[in-house]
This record gives C-alpha cells, structure tokens and sequence, in this order.
C-alpha cells in the first residue's frame, strides 16, 4: 500500500481516477502520503524522523534524560543521542526541496550537538549551587536551548538560500529567505513547546515519589516510571504544539524580500498573500 501510495494521490490531483479505487481508499493512500512522504520533494521520509515516531522515541529518550541526569558522563550520552534523533527530525522535516551536501549535513550536525552538550553541561554545573530539584530541570532547559541551536544548524541552507513560496493555487512564485525564518521560529516555538509538560511535570512528581517507601525499595523502577509519564504528556503535548502552527503556513507580499516583491508584482500582481511549507 505504501509503495503505491504516491502514484493514487498525484493521478487523483490530476483528475483520473484509478479504476477501482474507492472513496475510503483515497482517504487512506491521503493521510498515508501526508504522514510518510515530505511535501516538497515526495520523497519517502525516514521511519523515526516522522512525527509517526515522536511520542515513542521521544518518551523513551527524554525519560532516560531526566532519570539519568547525575553523572557527567550520562548526560554527555543521553544529550548526544537526543540530538541524533533531533538532527534526523530536523533534516527530515525541513522546508524546500533543495538537497544538502554530505559536508552541510556534517558540519550542521556536530556544531549542533556540540551546542547541546556544551549547553546542558554548563547548566549542570550551575545547577550545583540550586537546590537538588533544580537540577533535574537541567535537561528541560538544555533541550530548550539546544532546539534554539540545532533547528537553525540543520536547515540552514534554508537561511541561505530561502525556500519555495507559492501562490493559493500552488503556483511558485520564488524563494524566501524571510518565510525561512519565519518558519524555523515557528517549529522552535512548538518544539519547546512538546518539551515542556514533557520535561518539567515529570521531574516533580519524580521527586515527591521517590520519597516514597516502595520507590526506595525498588529503585529500577525509576526509570519505567518516568518514561512512563513523560510517554502520556507527549501524548497531548506533541498533537497541540504542531497544531500551534499550520504547516501550510502565509505571510503577505509586503513581508518579503524588496526584491521577491518587485518579481511578484510584475508576474502575479493580484497576489497579495504568499504560502509556505514552514516544516516540522
């Protein structure tokens, strides 16, 4: 079904029906294309980079953040591998259709988990000085920073060279690098967004539970537990905060570029609202 997915969607835009295909099939092969395939280069997405996989893979790797927070050495990993995954939602979900050389993709990469894990340990060694349940707020504010971080560094070529922006109909008019900006801001406000009730209502009810006789008892089940909590924030959080957003997002004419201004003026002077996709 997957693989024939994108041919039944392109055919039905074009208006031809595929011979037996019903109503509640085209409904499915739809919300399959939207979920599995990227909107700009109908390209089949990576199976964790899709927001399919946020909730599972962030649950797991949050949860692991915020119970093993205390040692250097498990904060230098669990940041590194939640920027690996960061980085591959980044570069899956990115606006335009403008491919990234090898290189681009390397040095966004290791300059954004370096700006991680130098971020979340400068906040460890400050949070000594705080009271002992401060700390385990560390990982909210160091994924809070480092999106601020590894959003802009994965899709930079967007700020460089802008991205596709379109009529009502569809038609491309040109690329912006002011609709660029606008939309990586946009996915930096929703990303922190998901990580909030995620990564600060866990960490308190953490610290009143472990207080309790049965947690002390049984320690291993720290880590369950608090996956487990996160796992059901995500759940509300992650729907809310995409839809914070649409993803076909808009802005007006006057808002870009003099000169992709002028170009549209000239080539669709009825045009007063552009579109874009702002990415995930």
């Amino acid at each position: 079904m997957l693989e024939n997915t994108p041919a039944s969607v392109e055919i039905y835009r074009l208006g031809v029906v595929r011979p037996g295909l019903t109503e509640d099939e085209l409904w499915r092969a739809k919300y399959i294309y939207d979920s599995a395939f990227h909107p700009d280069t109908g390209e089949k997405m990576v199976v964790v980079g899709r927001m399919s996989a946020q909730v599972p893979m962030n649950m797991t790797i949050t949860g692991c953040m915020l119970t093993f927070y205390r040692t250097t050495p498990a904060v230098v990993f669990w940041q590194w591998v939640n920027q690996s995954f960061n980085a591959v939602v980044n570069y899956t979900n990115r606006s335009g259709d403008a491919a990234l050389t090898t290189n681009q993709l390397a040095a966004a990469y290791v300059s954004a988990t370096t700006g991680a894990v130098v971020t979340a340990l400068g906040l460890k060694s400050l949070a000594k000085r705080l009271p002992a349940v401060m700390s385990r707020f560390v990982p909210f504010f160091a994924v809070a920073a480092a999106n601020c971080i590894n959003i802009p560094f994965m899709r930079q070529r967007e700020l460089k060279y802008g991205i596709p922006v379109t009529d009502e109909n569809g038609n491309r008019l040109g690329e912006s690098v002011t609709a660029a900006k606008s939309g990586i801001i946009q996915v930096v406000v929703s990303r922190i967004g998901m990580a909030v009730p995620a990564m600060a209502i866990p960490p308190v009810i953490m610290n009143a539970l472990e207080k309790k006789a049965f947690m002390k008892r049984f320690p291993v089940l720290n880590a369950p537990v608090q996956v487990g909590l996160v796992g059901l924030c995500l759940v509300f959080a992650t729907p809310l905060c995409c839809a914070l957003f649409p993803q076909k997002s808009s802005m007006t004419v006057s808002s870009l570029e003099p000169d992709l201004q002028e170009r549209i003026r000239q080539n669709s002077p009825h045009t007063t609202t552009v579109f874009f996709n702002k990415g995930l």
